[in-house]
């Protein structure tokens, strides 16, 4: 079996779980509800489509949450941190890798200036005293693309997969998250179902999110398992 082959048939697995779900859910529309405790979640992208694996939408990330021994963030924790404030007029970066890297690529597609905070610590206080900022000048400062963020990312549909093991870097969570990364990312890969010419992702300076096609940093150089279709359809059966 071909990579290609594999993509088909894990986007084959994809639409089974988005008709069992009765559609995607856009991030932005959605709020604390009854969400399973954990998962694993896709995120497509309007205009990022398909073109080698068959009609419809590519997956432009992968997430998933609680991977320490011990960790208790459950799935709806960890969307609502990407998600951002409901209404969309901000957000934290510093809680969400995947907001950084869209707001990075964001603040340089928009040449709305550079951020000297943004991505700066992973606590605001400590970026703020780094910068000889009080702590509300730099918040002020991030609002505007914090919003932007916010806004985009919350437009963005996605699938979820319940998988309610425990957290540990063995999980069926981490193998399916990790397997799935590596599997659509075209880093250092002949390319399949590319991003496009004009991809927000493009304008990230991480250069794993520019050549993967994908808002992930982590597992995007890595060689996939197959076999980890079967565990993923196995899941999606039980």
């Amino acid at each position: 079996m071909s990579r290609l082959d594999d993509v088909v048939r894990f986007y084959d697995l994809l639409d089974r779980l988005e008709r069992r779900l009765g559609g995607k859910r856009r991030l932005g529309n959605c709020s604390k509800e009854k969400w399973p405790r954990r998962g694993v979640y896709f995120f497509f992208e309007p205009g990022e489509n398909r073109s080698d694996s068959g009609p419809g939408p590519r997956v432009a990330r992968v997430g998933t949450h609680a991977l320490s021994q011990g960790s208790r963030t459950q799935l709806w924790t960890r969307l609502s941190q990407h998600r951002g404030n409901r209404g969309g007029d901000g957000g934290n970066h510093r809680g969400s890798i995947f907001r950084l890297l869209v707001g990075n690529a964001l603040m340089n597609r928009e040449a709305i200036g550079k951020i000297e905070s943004w991505g700066l610590k992973s606590d605001p206080r400590h970026a703020a005293a780094h910068l000889n900022l009080s702590l509300e000048q730099m918040k002020a400062e991030e609002a505007p693309l914090e919003g932007m963020v916010s806004h985009y990312i919350g437009a963005m549909p996605f699938l979820w997969l319940a998988v309610e093991d425990e957290p540990g870097p063995g999980s069926d969570r981490s193998v399916v998250e990790r397997n799935s990364i590596a599997l659509l990312s075209n880093y250092g890969k002949s390319a399949v179902d590319p991003q496009s010419s004009g991809w927000l992702g493009g304008y990230c300076d991480r250069h794993k999110v520019c050549l993967s096609g994908l808002w992930n940093n982590n597992h995007v150089d890595e060689d996939y398992h197959p076999d980890f279709l079967a565990r993923f359809e196995n899941l999606l059966r039980n």
